[in-house]
């Protein structure tokens, strides 16, 4: 999640663009691709509010352009001390997005107090563009309707609002008529997760190579309608956005026509320019993960960790570790090691990890084949 404003340039080596704390794995959810199948009450070893503020200090030594901090969960609004690390990290100058789930809890009060502790922008999930296959993901009957609702009370409170929705073979059908919802709710951002079968996600099932390339085309045609698209765990996308802006024509399979076919009926007006977010960040470049306990790792999906800020600062962490150096240099192998999009995607490090390939291997859910023509970034 980034915010509304246009962030200046930042040099990936130094600092990141996202920091994401876990501030606690408790979570009134059971939803089915779950990251770190979140449990209903807080896990020994959750960072203090001492820590949490020791932690924001460390993100703040950085230095400008501050990252975005992005408090996660579990859901974060169990976490007791919430409203005063927002203040600490907004008196620092650091920018704060929440991810919260969607519960009880966020309702109108809290959806008011957020707004007025100053928070930046705040992400819901919606994986389904019906009651049946929402509900199902999530694990939660009338879930579905809890969750627009929520969207709604969030955007009418002037919050820039992200939706997260996740990509797996139960919803990728469904995501043209996610995207005309989101259009109809006024939402400002959309973040599309590629499912890595990790935690709960293990279990799932996911999508071919060939057809998360068919979502990635549909992505940048829903990017022309109205709000930011970006994703994650999939930054094959920025090929796509590449090859497009350069005039490659999108993929004839049927996934694609199908999706694009239901964008078109859902918007008859014509298209705008593309909002396709393309910063050239992956896990462990531009983005640093913190779990409940203080360990640090690559990103949410790579659980490798890399040190724990009780012990260590985290811009030491970032800067120096040998496997984010690596990353950032992109010192890939296999496809992803000749592929002349190394440095602008990288594909997913957590995905090759997951898939027994390693941190630095290739990500299987690319289909792009190196040593084939098509349109190169310049």
């Amino acid at each position: 999640m980034t915010s509304p404003a246009a962030r200046p340039h930042a040099d990936f080596a130094r600092r990141p663009m996202l920091v994401l704390w876990e501030t606690t794995r408790a979570c009134g959810l059971a939803c089915r691709h779950c990251r770190p199948s979140a449990q209903r009450q807080a896990l020994p070893g959750e960072l203090s509010r001492g820590e949490g503020h020791q932690l924001i200090d460390q993100v703040a030594e950085f230095g400008r352009p501050y990252p975005i901090l992005i408090l996660t969960g579990g859901d974060c609004l169990l976490r007791p001390d919430l409203f005063e690390l927002i203040g600490h990290a907004r008196a620092t100058g650091i920018p704060v997005a929440l991810s919260p789930s969607v519960t009880p809890a966020l309702g109108p009060e809290m959806i008011a107090r957020i707004a007025a502790a100053g928070v930046r922008a705040v992400s819901v999930s919606l994986d389904g563009a019906t009651a049946d296959v929402h509900d199902q993901i999530r694990g939660i009957p009338g879930h579905f309707h809890d969750t627009l609702t929520a969207i709604r009370a969030l955007v009418a409170a002037g919050l820039h609002v992200q939706v997260n929705t996740t990509v797996m073979a139960a919803s990728a059908a469904g995501l043209a008529r996610i995207a005309v919802l989101l259009d109809a709710l006024g939402v400002h951002a959309w973040e599309v997760f590629f499912l890595v079968q990790t935690g709960r996600g293990s279990r799932i099932g996911a999508i071919t190579a060939d057809e998360h390339d068919d979502v990635c085309h549909f992505l940048y045609d829903a990017s022309q309608h109205g709000f930011v698209v970006r994703t994650v765990e999939a930054p094959f996308f920025r090929r796509v956005v590449a090859a497009r802006r350069a005039g490659a024509a999108p993929p004839d399979r049927p996934l694609y026509r199908a999706l694009v076919s239901e964008l078109r009926r859902g918007w008859p007006g014509p298209a705008r320019p593309p909002r396709a977010h393309t910063a050239a960040t992956r896990d462990g470049k531009g983005i640093i993960f913190i779990g409940y306990d203080g360990n640090v790792f690559p990103a949410g999906f790579l659980p490798l960790t890399l040190g724990n800020v009780r012990s260590q600062r985290l811009s030491q962490i970032y800067t120096d570790d040998p496997l984010l150096r690596a990353i950032r240099a992109a010192k890939f192998t296999g496809r992803c090691g000749s592929c002349p999009y190394a440095d602008l995607c990288g594909g997913s490090r957590a995905r090759a990890y997951a898939a027994g390939r390693g941190p630095l291997g290739s990500d299987p859910a690319c289909p792009f084949q190196p040593a084939h023509p098509e349109a190169i970034p310049a």
